[in-house]
């Protein structure tokens, strides 16, 4: 029998998982096991998981799991350098040349193991089959533009947190902005024909700040892209990839420039492929904002679990997304799963 575990996620400010105890009541009536660790930060309590016919295990005991279960999780595992001889539902980060991805690799490779990446389970069209960009694009223009905010005050961008729900969070920006004495910034979002991209624009509408949207038509020339720098905020929602033409190139720095803040929602600082290569580090919860120039100020969003802001609705969005390709589960051989081994196995 097909056997899903679903971890809990052990990195900080992650309260988010792939899914929801209606979606386990899906795999068990098709005839899968599922067994859910229990989790001190889960933003769904596990007792609907118990009443969905769930298994029930201890927190991170998924290293003592069956060797024929599959682990599912979103993100990293403790970098520990442990062999993994099991099979891995996550986002690895490993195929884009990030430096920690090559050790992820590594260790698959020792124990035997498989990833199936979460950002590789795509349709024969090459259209991933479940995202969380909206929510990524919706809270990295966020704080974004809450770092906008901090600088009229002639301050950096306080710690960020979760939010109960989006009309939370909405509530809480609206407030800041309106105690600011100066006109809405005006910002551009390149993707915007994208889940991320629709996401960040979304709520920069609801702020009531103009949104220039860019996609692939606007940046086919590979730039440069002067246009960028006479926005007050650039989003990136593109994801790095080979041809991925350089946006705000590092000269930018000191141009004559409007732009005060980059949110990177993309966020791959160690990509061989960055397309703002103004700075080199993800940023924290605790310090959503690095700042990478002073005159005139250039600070930079790039927390690279955006989405776990929002808990909540992100988890049953993405859950929802997933759903019909867990039920494939059964054939790891063909279909999306099958697409996801030989994209390993080319990288391993």
């Amino acid at each position: 029998m097909t056997h899903l575990w679903v971890r809990a996620e052990q990195r900080p400010n992650e309260e988010r998982v792939g899914l929801t105890p209606e979606g386990a009541l899906a795999l068990i009536a098709a005839g899968i096991r599922v067994t859910v660790e229990v989790s001190h930060v889960r933003a769904i309590p596990i007792d609907g998981y118990k009443a969905a016919g769930c298994e029930i295990a201890p927190e991170n005991s998924w290293p003592d799991a069956p060797k024929d279960a599959i682990i599912f999780g979103l993100k990293e595992l403790p970098e520990d350098g442990t062999p993994l001889p099991h099979r891995h539902i996550m986002f690895g980060h490993a195929y884009k040349g990030q430096h920690s991805g090559r050790a992820l690799l590594e260790r698959f490779k020792a124990g035997g193991g498989t990833l199936y990446d979460l950002e590789y389970l795509v349709e024969e069209n090459g259209r991933r089959v479940a995202a969380f960009g909206y929510w990524a694009g919706y809270a990295g223009a966020a704080v974004t533009l809450k770092t906008w905010a901090a600088q009229q005050r002639g301050a950096e961008c306080s710690p960020v947190g979760v939010y109960p729900s989006k009309d939370a969070l909405n509530s809480e920006l609206l407030a800041e902005l309106d105690a600011i004495e100066a006109n809405r910034p005006r910002a551009i979002v390149i993707g915007a024909l994208g889940r991320v991209g629709t996401g960040a624009s979304d709520l920069c509408t609801a702020m009531g700040v103009s949104v220039t949207k860019w996609d692939m038509a606007e940046t086919a020339s590979g730039g440069p892209f002067p246009e960028i720098l006479d926005h007050d905020l650039f989003l990136n929602c593109i994801f790095a990839r080979p041809g991925t033409p350089v946006f705000v190139p590092h000269e930018a720095l000191a141009a004559d420039r409007k732009l005060t803040a980059i949110g990177d929602v993309a966020c791959d600082p160690d990509s061989d492929y960055n397309p703002v290569p103004v700075y080199d580090r993800a940023t924290t919860w605790d310090a959503p904002a690095l700042r990478v120039a002073t005159n005139p100020v250039l600070d930079v969003v790039a927390i690279d679990n955006l989405p776990s802001m929002l808990p909540v609705e992100s988890s049953e969005d993405y859950a929802a997304q997933l759903l019909p390709s867990l039920l494939t589960l059964t054939d790891l051989d063909s279909g999306v799963w099958g697409r996801a081994r030989e994209t390993f196995d080319n990288h391993v």
